[in-house]
């Protein structure tokens, strides 16, 4: 695939000599924790149906990724090849994030609840070279659909299928063989290793007023994000971040997957919504940090209240995706003993507006914060002047965290 991220190239120069920039990828990153912390447990899966927990140390992970890189690459995979990932909050979806960033391959991210028209479009439109689904999840049978699609679309050479058995099976094709041992792994792994600016994700917009956009995005664009976002929440390497929120959203991509790696902390995923296993794990395993839409504050606050188990390690709840009710604030605030953050953004920019931690609680139901560094923002009428404070209009933000274009 060739990438246009034609509005990367015109504001370099200034991000970097504001410092939003930082010119580092996740290898970077995920190499200075297996240098500096091997043995911390990075991340914790939990697929609340099957019971399963798998466990994964810095070193751990970072060791297989380099193994699913070069099973990938015996696939054809190569730079600027789209890997696309139709999965829920598994294990295999950060490996496989991990692994294409080795080889210089782009993730596309594809949320499990897309069907044939969803997919058809996007598969085609980006070029998909290999698609990874599960074999069933939800009682839905993903990898009949994919098979289903595979003959409309002429690039897509490969379906890789987790928990599938057969010939085409994740484990199978890159989890298994000891690719890392074979004579050419370490050239593999180190001749595309991708820059800062180069693409590493295109995810599709919900194509609400027409067809889904796919949006570019490089290392120096989602961690302008990251930084400023971590740094306004107050989070760090101890602390412990809980995503059950799907990892093919920018939430759960930026700030379950990536945020734990770049701040050197722990990763929680949980596959399927149940406010109960939720209350669980935030008890056993620390969960100081978790970021969802307001359903779930709701429903994680009734559980609370109803089963009598406290959650005295959550410190902050980020809820964004939806208005939040002042009542649910307060309660929340009451019975999880947790602050409540609004904050606002889109697949294009992140979350680009944040309360403060110190802020009024009637804050985050009142607004959506206030900006993060490195982003501006304005309202503006139909004609495109900007109006005064508490006139209803246009949001118009630039940011440092912009995506690169639209594919």
């Amino acid at each position: 695939m060739e990438f246009d991220p034609v509005l990367l190239a015109p504001r370099r120069a200034e991000a970097i000599a504001k410092g939003f920039w930082r010119d580092r990828t996740i290898n970077d990153k995920l190499d200075a924790c297996v240098r500096e912390h091997a043995d911390k447990t990075e991340l914790t899966a939990v697929r609340v149906e099957s019971r399963e927990t798998r466990r994964f140390s810095y070193s751990e992970l970072a060791a297989l990724a380099d193994r699913i890189a070069v099973g990938l690459s015996r696939l054809g995979v190569g730079r600027n090849d789209i890997v696309a990932m139709q999965l829920p909050n598994w294990w295999q979806f950060p490996l496989v994030y991990l692994a294409c960033s080795r080889i210089g391959a782009v993730v596309n991210p594809l949320m499990h609840i897309f069907r044939e028209r969803e997919l058809s479009f996007m598969l085609k439109h980006g070029e998909a070279k290999v698609l990874i689904v599960p074999k069933v999840f939800r009682g839905f049978d993903h990898e009949a659909m994919a098979r289903g699609l595979q003959s409309q679309l002429p690039a897509l050479k490969h379906i890789v299928v987790v928990g599938g058995g057969g010939a085409d099976d994740f484990d199978a094709l890159l989890t298994q063989p000891a690719w890392e041992q074979e004579p050419d792994a370490k050239n593999i792994l180190t001749r595309h290793l991708p820059g800062p600016d180069d693409v590493t994700q295109v995810i599709y917009t919900s194509g609400t007023t027409g067809e889904p956009k796919g949006v570019m995005h490089s290392a120096n664009t989602v961690m302008a994000n990251i930084v400023p976002y971590a740094q306004r929440l107050q989070l760090g390497a101890d602390d412990v971040v809980l995503m059950a929120s799907p990892m093919a959203h920018q939430t759960g991509f930026m700030y379950g997957l990536m945020m734990p790696i770049m701040l050197r902390a722990s990763a929680v995923l949980q596959d399927v919504w149940d406010a109960k296993k939720a209350v669980e794990l935030i008890r056993n395993e620390g969960v100081s940090f978790t970021m969802a839409s307001t359903p779930f504050l709701t429903d994680l606050t009734k559980t609370v209240a109803e089963t009598a188990q406290p959650v005295p390690t959550l410190k902050t709840f980020l809820c964004a995706g939806a208005p939040i009710p002042g009542p649910l604030v307060e309660q929340a605030r009451k019975t999880l003993g947790t602050k409540i953050v609004s904050a606002w953004g889109m697949t294009e920019n992140g979350a680009v507006t944040l309360i403060k931690l110190d802020d009024d609680d009637e804050l985050a139901f009142n607004t959506a914060g206030c900006a993060l560094p490195g982003v501006d923002l304005k309202v503006i009428d139909f004609a495109g002047k900007t109006l005064p404070a508490g006139e209803i209009g246009k949001l118009v933000v630039r940011a440092c965290s912009n995506f690169g274009g639209y594919l």
